[in-house]
């Protein structure tokens, strides 16, 4: 997975990186090249996550769908990932149509994910309901009424997007929102001769999207970066599988067994295969002061973006390619997963030191743990 990164450090210290269109260009050139190298080595898929008015360059993807298409257009076999939506700041049924859209564009090589929104002043800016906002640590820990409101807002969008995919033609009545809307919309004849949802007087009370998703019954769902025990349950009961990008294994087994253990209340039978997918920030090299300095800068970036919003940093893989195979080992040996979720210094690192890391994590560590399928992807 990448950040965004626009900048390298030296210049988004300068300021304003994000608006720097040279540096924007450059961004895409390189987003290309590790999607073409990505794709070519075996990676399973290459995604991002949704941010907006990052005019300080430190996260500059504010448009899941577009770049998800952008990384399809360089790629042959990698699928796209869309680590995701955030379901505070879109209405639910537009989602679910450009998602299945952008599933038969890419004729299924396509996997999603969908979030809370944890930055507020895109958030805030962009929020589809009057007075929504960003989830903090503050307000979560509180369980204060703008927490509540975020939470609803998300968990009924997920659950409007999921009725779209899996119906022809539905309707939906829930606390943020109403589809078609009350009394039903104005219809037409060629909605009687020709499709559903129009009752006999002539309105519309049921909707459906054009077209439903190429997969079936839809893509992949992922729940991106979870850690709360309802976000937990959520996800238990809608089918998503979680990423957890954290060292305190005891912790992450904790989560895939209340997963399990929900998932089964809810008549989902599930294994610790299904529950999550494990991963971190690769640092991949011999050298250690080399790995020293990487994670200087790691921390860095970490420090001046993410630390304030809250956001604690995530599992570090580095060391050599047999310090890092141990560690995923460890992890696997308690929580079962079958696949691993990396980010990588996409931005702040140079191109040819990150195709290296990508080139060497392939070559020198992914054998230990699986074998390459007939398209040429890691299983």
């Amino acid at each position: 997975m990448q950040t965004g990164v626009v900048g390298r450090r030296h210049e988004i210290e300068q300021g304003m990186a994000g608006q720097r269109p040279e540096l924007y260009q450059r961004f895409l050139d390189e987003v290309k090249g590790y999607v073409q190298l990505a794709d070519e080595l075996g990676f399973y898929g290459y995604c991002q996550p949704e941010h907006h008015l990052q005019i300080e360059g430190f996260e500059a993807n504010n448009h899941p769908g577009m770049f998800s298409l952008f990384v399809g257009q360089h790629s042959k076999r990698m699928k796209a990932g869309i680590m995701g939506y955030t379901m505070t700041t879109h209405n639910p049924v537009r989602v679910a149509e450009e998602i299945a859209t952008l599933d038969h564009m890419l004729q299924g090589r396509l996997y999603c994910g969908f979030t809370r929104g944890y930055h507020a002043r895109w958030v805030d800016a962009y929020g589809i309901k009057e007075g929504v906002s960003a989830t903090t640590p503050d307000n979560v820990k509180a369980r204060d009424e703008q927490d509540a409101r975020n939470r609803s807002l998300f968990e009924e969008g997920v659950r409007v997007v999921k009725k779209a995919w899996t119906n022809d033609v539905f309707s939906h009545k829930g606390d943020n929102w109403q589809f078609p809307p009350e009394g039903g919309s104005t219809g037409h004849p060629a909605y009687a001769k020709y499709g559903k949802g129009q009752d006999e007087n002539g309105r519309v009370q049921q909707i459906g999207i054009a077209p439903l998703p190429y997969q079936r019954p839809h893509p992949p769902i992922y729940g991106g970066f979870a850690a709360s025990g309802r976000t937990i349950d959520f996800w238990a009961e809608e089918g998503g599988k979680l990423i957890v990008l954290s060292d305190n294994i005891d912790f992450c087994e904790q989560l895939n067994n209340r997963y399990i253990a929900t998932a089964a209340k809810n008549g989902r039978e599930v294994t610790r295969t299904d529950a999550s997918a494990w991963g971190g920030f690769l640092m991949l090299t011999d050298d250690k002061d080399h790995a020293a300095k990487l994670m200087e800068e790691h921390m860095w970036f970490w420090d001046e973006w993410f630390i304030p919003l809250g956001q604690r940093p995530p599992n570090v893989l580095i060391g050599s390619a047999d310090e890092i195979a141990d560690k995923i080992g460890r992890a696997h040996d308690r929580l079962g997963f079958d696949e691993l979720f990396l980010m990588f210094g996409q931005g702040h690192l140079e191109p040819e030191a990150n195709q290296e890391e990508l080139e060497k994590f392939i070559s020198k560590v992914a054998p230990r743990f699986s074998t390459k399928d007939a398209e040429g992807t890691f299983v």
